[in-house]
């Protein structure tokens, strides 16, 4: 039996791997604002399962592989049995509310993949354990606090400056919901942050 980490892992990836060898599968299942207001809703949760490319995927799903199966276990306790993938679909449809705002008359704008829900699931374990070493691009060691910082700041620069086709926004929404609806659900985690923000252990 997997645990849903992983089996969001398998869906994703087959989903990606057949979205790659059919145009019009793919076409049909990421963000496009006109689709979208014609009443093709899904497109919200959709676009999360598909990549750019193997190496989107393989980043998205190894960052996905190793924070999820970590913070699991809390929103199971909260929500039922399926509360993380609950959380994780909600972290994708949220993370694109503000894209779909700015761009919902813009006829060439497009977004797919799966960082808003990734960056939901990483900023919820740093608010869990942000001393905890991460390894940046898996080599450069990095506490987690200290990560969540620069990446926050480097997603909007990114954005203000704008000419690449990274959604970054959508990186920076996923991971206030992550942050947001852990304390909702475990409001005791904000003393439990500040405490281990004020006791580094490395």
């Amino acid at each position: 039996m997997f645990d849903h980490t992983t089996l969001i892992i398998i869906i994703t990836v087959i989903v990606s791997l057949l979205a790659w060898q059919n145009k019009a599968l793919f076409n049909r299942l990421i963000f496009y604002p006109p689709a979208i207001a014609n009443g093709q809703w899904d497109r919200f949760v959709t676009h999360g399962f598909i990549h750019a490319d193997s190496m989107h995927l393989l980043f998205n799903m190894f960052t996905l592989y190793f924070f999820g199966r970590a913070i699991e276990g809390l929103y199971q306790q909260f929500l039922g049995g399926y509360g993380f993938v609950i959380f994780y679909v909600l972290a994708i449809i949220v993370a694109m509310i503000p894209s779909y705002i700015k761009n919902k008359n813009n006829a060439s704008y497009l977004s797919l993949g799966a960082s808003g829900g990734v960056s939901a699931v990483l900023f919820a374990f740093i608010l869990i354990r942000p001393w905890e070493t991460l390894y940046l691009f898996a080599i450069v060691p990095i506490p987690a606090i200290l990560f969540a910082v620069a990446y926050v700041a480097y997603s909007i620069y990114a954005d203000k400056r704008g000419g690449s086709n990274i959604n970054h926004m959508a990186h920076l929404w996923g991971g206030a919901f992550g942050v947001i609806a852990t304390i909702v659900l475990q409001p005791q985690i904000v003393p439990h942050f500040f405490t281990a923000l004020l006791s580094p252990s490395f």
